[in-house]
């Protein structure tokens, strides 16, 4: 199971990240981040990409379902079964261990916020805090479905490696799927049909 150790760096990563954005104080252990104000911004390139602090009380990218508590218990829940389905895909090619790994990641990412900076930064209880975003990139307005979109959904680290993760993912089985048909119809076009046989050495005694 090494291949979580991408998962254990893409936490370590997303933590880091948001912890100097937020900022963090713990005198005892001389830690002194100061972190953004919410809701400011700095250019990195130009006003295409930005660092933006916002914190969010839903889902990857802004998406709302359900409350807070539904939130942390269905990514806890989501978070097993990627575990399971890692150790039942063990033997299985690295490119979709992987892609695995890194949704993993990326979930326990934002789970930890969800389930532990509320109590940490004293504005809720476990499983009710808010997940911090800062990725910003502004793109030109688009109207969807009679809504304007202004830029796109700011997110973070880890959102970033589960959409990486579930698109390695659907490529990756694509792939296994399109080698499957192939091997498939390579070896039904190699068997030879029995009567086939027997024609063709008729015709070659017929010959000789």
């Amino acid at each position: 199971m090494k291949i979580l150790y991408y998962s254990l760096l893409i936490v370590v990563i997303d933590q880091v990240s948001k912890l100097f954005v937020k900022g963090i104080q713990i005198p005892s252990l001389g830690i002194n981040i100061q972190g953004f104000s919410y809701g400011s911004s700095i250019d990195i390139i130009g006003k295409v990409f930005r660092i933006t602090y916002i914190e969010n009380p839903g889902m990857a990218f802004g998406i709302q379902i359900g409350g807070k508590l539904f939130l942390s218990i269905f990514t806890i829940i989501a978070t097993l079964l990627i575990i399971y389905f890692i150790y039942k895909n063990r033997k299985e090619k690295f490119y979709l261990r992987l892609s695995l790994a890194l949704i993993l990641g990326g979930a326990i990412g934002n789970l930890i916020d969800r389930t532990f900076y509320g109590v940490i930064y004293g504005y809720a209880p476990i499983f009710y805090g808010r997940v911090v975003d800062f990725f910003h990139l502004d793109i030109p307005d688009v109207i969807l479905f009679g809504k304007i979109f202004y830029s796109w959904p700011i997110f973070n680290i880890a959102d970033l490696s589960v959409t990486i993760g579930f698109f390695m993912m659907l490529l990756g089985y694509r792939k296994i799927f399109n080698k499957k048909e192939i091997s498939e119809e390579s070896s039904s076009n190699a068997e030879l049909n029995p009567e086939s046989i027997n024609d063709y050495n008729e015709t070659k005694k017929n010959v000789l």
